[in-house]
């Protein structure tokens, strides 16, 4: 016997008479595969962590949560930070809400050449694409987590020689009023920093990276304004947050510093 057109009480759907609205409803931390467009319009494939939700009318008793499963299953799974505000209109209109959003939180590779030697190796890169809808228009945040190198000034200048540097993890948050790609922020950020992090690199190699970090000593506060200035300069972003955590090597704990700004508020 064929049970599907059996009908089945719609729980979520029954009225709910405590009258209180709901921000947020849905499902978090759900993979996906999908296929990220890059800057030289290849197709990078990838396993994504999605977070999605929906506003709910205090009339309805629940959100029907397989709808969101079913929006992932249907869509192409290509998406670029152009197309991913496709993904959020389907929210809202398949959960039939007037608000509702997606996070999407992905590996991103790049392929980077060793700064002398020339070997080739790949880098990853945590990056988040946020959109929401609420009354009827659309934000989109594009983030990035790129790891850097950065070298202590004061450890520089009291030291009689060497001084102590460590791995950083440099975020830039932006809201874009126009096209933007991944590999932009990421080489704002890399730029800004006492230099680069390599997947391999070769003893002359090395020796560059690390003289290169010692000739450009930046503290926490320096680097994220340094990127910030960048940011200010940059008429596609409209608001930004940078901040960046230096992973200490001779303490134990990290140093840390924080820049948001509202372009629009604070011209």
């Amino acid at each position: 016997m064929n049970d599907v057109n059996i009908p089945v009480a719609d729980v979520q759907g029954a009225l709910d008479s405590r009258r209180i609205a709901i921000n947020k409803a849905g499902i978090k931390s759900i993979r996906h595969p999908v296929k990220i467009i890059d800057k030289g319009r290849r197709a990078q494939h990838v396993i994504a962590t999605f977070d999605m939700h929906a506003s709910l009318s205090h009339r309805l008793k629940g959100v029907h949560m397989s709808r969101f499963v079913e929006i992932l299953n249907s869509s192409t799974r290509i998406i670029s930070v152009k197309s991913f505000e496709s993904v959020v209109n389907a929210v809202v209109r398949k959960l039939e809400t007037e608000s509702g959003g997606v996070e999407m939180t992905f590996p991103y590779f790049m392929s980077k050449a060793a700064p002398i030697t020339g070997i080739s190796s790949l880098m990853d890169y945590q990056v988040t694409f946020t959109g929401k809808i609420h009354e009827g228009a659309y934000y989109f945040t594009l983030k990035v987590v790129v790891p850097v190198t950065s070298l202590c000034p004061c450890s520089k200048q009291v030291s009689a020689y060497g001084a102590h540097n460590q791995r950083s993890h440099m975020s830039i948050s932006v809201c874009p009023n126009s096209s933007i790609w991944i590999e932009d922020l990421i080489k704002l950020a890399e730029d800004q920093a006492s230099c680069e992090v390599y997947g391999l690199l070769k003893r002359t190699d090395e020796k560059y990276v690390t003289e290169k970090a010692y000739d450009n000593p930046k503290f926490v506060e320096d680097v994220v304004r340094d990127v910030a200035a960048a940011l200010n300069r940059d008429v596609r972003i409209d608001a930004y947050v940078v901040e960046s955590e230096n992973f200490e090597s001779i303490h134990n704990h990290s140093a840390y510093a924080v820049i948001e700004r509202n372009k629009l508020q604070n011209p």
